[in-house]
């Protein structure tokens, strides 16, 4: 018994995190006034026990920042070909004009293959009424979805998310 405590006690625990990565602090609710939180991302201990904890936050600060500074190459180089034809600079600064995110978490870093990976990443996202989701108008709204990551051309890159994943959206 002694011994399957042991063994199950091994198989259970989390590996240690990468001393570069920056795990989340206590996750406590934030007044209105000071939504949507800081745009540093982090990561659930779980996230940081994956490999390429680095590679996907640093990708992901980089994603993150080019829309809270407004700053469309900086995001073009954190999407994939497909995204970028997607959403051309026009569309995207329309698109993105009032939005601020912030309290950015990623909570798990699952691989599909050698050249994708999904990432569970919840965010607080604040921007005028008239550009919140049109599922839910409003001027504060948290997220949780699955970003799809790709390698492409030897780089990780936010992919296109499809009509598998639908986000969970709530109001701050």
């Amino acid at each position: 018994m002694v011994g399957g405590g042991l063994l199950a006690r091994e198989l259970y625990r989390l590996p240690e995190a990468a001393p570069d990565a920056i795990l989340a602090q206590s996750s406590t609710s934030r007044p209105l006034a000071q939504q949507p939180g800081p745009g540093t991302v982090e990561l659930t201990p779980d996230a940081a026990a994956h490999p390429q904890n680095g590679t996907v936050r640093a990708l992901l600060q980089t994603y993150f920042d080019s829309i809270n500074n407004r700053d469309y190459e900086l995001w073009k180089t954190a999407v994939t070909r497909e995204r970028v034809q997607a959403k051309p600079k026009s569309t995207w600064l329309n698109d993105y004009r009032t939005t601020r995110d912030g309290s950015i978490l990623v909570y798990r870093i699952d691989p599909i293959s050698d050249e994708e990976l999904r990432a569970l990443v919840g965010f607080t996202s604040t921007q005028d009424i008239k550009d919140a989701p049109a599922e839910l108008p409003e001027p504060c709204v948290h997220w949780r979805l699955v970003l799809p990551l790709t390698l492409e051309s030897g780089a990780w890159k936010v992919d296109t998310v499809t009509g598998s994943t639908t986000p969970e959206l709530s109001r701050c």
